[in-house]
């Protein structure tokens, strides 16, 4: 009776273990449920809005250990869309995303700290234009649970800003456009 006791407690405690745990989930790319949009001053005068078209990632989350989650980005730099042709191939060029040289940019999570209800710094390490720097990306978390079709999700947004410079890209656009704000939406679907 004592090993069936003990038996029951080392499987009960073994299965709130793997609840607490955080889940896997691949960001749902193919839905078109997860956009890293970017924005910059054009002047000073107004805002330049564009998209990557073509990324993959994958993040781990635990809502009761949000300290525990990972997150893994990887972009193609030629998918760069500024919804004008001309803009986009001199972003893809040598002045800015050098895409022949470096046709990926990539985001791999190092810490995540809560910063309220709901919300956290995701501190990693971005590689782009061949330049690997510490970022911070303010998080908030939008919600989770079953889908229509059977599956699990979470969604986040956030947001970064990054010095142009500070990845090596040298062409001056003026001192109103040294910075680009990374704006980021993600839906993932457990694994």
């Amino acid at each position: 009776m004592l090993k069936q006791s003990l038996a029951a407690l080392t499987l009960g405690a073994a299965l709130f273990a793997g609840q607490a745990m955080a889940a896997d989930y691949a960001i749902d790319k193919e839905g078109q449920h997860a956009f890293i949009n970017f924005k910059i001053s054009h002047l000073g005068y107004s805002w330049l809005y564009g998209t990557f078209k073509d990324f993959d990632g994958s993040f781990s989350f635990d809502a009761k250990a949000p300290e525990a989650s990972k997150v893994s980005v990887k972009i193609n730099t030629a998918s760069v869309d500024s919804n004008h042709a001309e803009r986009d191939k001199h972003l893809r060029s040598g002045d800015f995303l050098n895409v022949d040289k470096n046709p990926t940019a990539t985001f791999e999570s190092t810490s995540v700290k809560s910063t309220g209800e709901g919300t956290a710094d995701i501190t990693g390490n971005l590689t782009l234009n061949g330049v690997t720097k510490p970022v911070v990306i303010a998080a908030k978390f939008i919600g989770e649970g079953s889908d229509p079709w059977g599956g699990y999700r979470a969604g986040f947004e956030g947001s970064t800003k990054l010095k142009l410079k500070d990845f090596d890209i040298q062409k001056d656009l003026g001192p109103a456009s040294q910075e680009v704000e990374l704006i980021l939406s993600v839906e993932g679907v457990r694994q």
